[in-house]
């Protein structure tokens, strides 16, 4: 049987240790600052942004959050960041993804300042992410790292298969793991010999965004499975991209949907808020 990597319980411990950070911070005079915008009235999005929200509140961050109408304008959204970047009180931007169609979203990443870009999403900061020279962390896989890191796995010399190459799993997961001297390999939907190259991994990440998609047939004995995957059923219930029955007899760890690496992805975000107002002020 596998042993459980509880999202919550790593988090929990994380959120703790950053507590401390920004009371530290604030007996300094220096107040960390998140300001997440939030375009339209998307239910998802709304209940993402009531959750960062907590978070910022549970350890002391000051939260703001700034809701504009769905006939918001690219242009008035650019606006809006450009305040913000010149607000020396704003340590973090995010602007909540999905924003409504008619809004240029590339251009809306773009114009956050890299310094203030705590999703890890601006051009810039990705590429210092390929130079294994970055500041801010892509917060899911970071999380996923920081999740293995609790768990005292060894990453060097893994072989770590990750399913999905999106930009902000997939692809920045592949990199993070690389920095860790991981031997990677990313599998997507033109994969030849799919289930024979899973399981090879040691560590093997799913992030393809089907429900039970992994089985038992692709996980090596002994192997350590990261869900990225949520995916709401017909009866409401929650599962992950593996098919969680199957593969946990065969795996040594494995993180549960829900409770796994969902928990971590606004936990290093808050890590990055810290981060973006530690470097701004030039504090080691």
């Amino acid at each position: 049987m596998a042993t459980l990597i509880d999202g919550k319980k790593v988090r929990d411990h994380n959120l703790e240790i950053m507590k401390g950070e920004v009371a530290e911070l604030n007996a300094q005079g220096v107040y960390p600052c998140l300001c997440v915008i939030i375009v339209g009235s998307d239910p998802a999005s709304r209940v993402y942004v009531n959750n960062k929200k907590k978070a910022c509140e549970n350890i002391g961050i000051v939260s703001r959050e700034y809701a504009m109408p769905e006939e918001t304008t690219t242009e008035e959204l650019l606006s809006l960041i450009d305040e913000l970047n010149a607000d020396k009180s704003v340590s973090g931007i995010l602007c909540q993804m999905p924003v409504p169609k008619h809004i240029d979203s590339k251009a809306v990443l773009e114009r956050i300042d890299p310094a203030k870009d705590v999703d890890c999403f601006h051009p810039y900061n990705v590429g210092k992410l390929v130079q294994g020279d970055n500041v801010m962390l892509p917060c899911t896989p970071a999380g996923m790292v920081e999740m293995l890191d609790y768990m005292g796995v060894e990453i060097s010399g893994k072989h770590c298969v990750i399913i999905g190459r999106s930009d902000i799993v997939g692809k920045p997961m592949a990199l993070l793991m690389l920095q860790r001297n991981a031997t990677v390999t990313i599998c997507h939907s033109r994969t030849a010999n799919l289930s024979e190259v899973c399981s090879q991994a040691d560590i093997l990440v799913a992030a393809v965004g089907r429900p039970n998609f992994v089985t038992a047939d692709m996980v090596k004995d002994g192997a350590i499975i990261l869900d990225v995957g949520i995916n709401r059923m017909e009866d409401g219930k929650l599962c992950g991209d593996v098919n969680f029955a199957e593969c946990e007899p065969k795996a040594s760890m494995i993180t549960p949907v829900p409770g796994g690496v969902g928990p971590m992805t606004i936990t290093m975000l808050m890590r990055n808020t810290i981060t973006a107002e530690k470097v701004a002020k030039n504090i080691k």
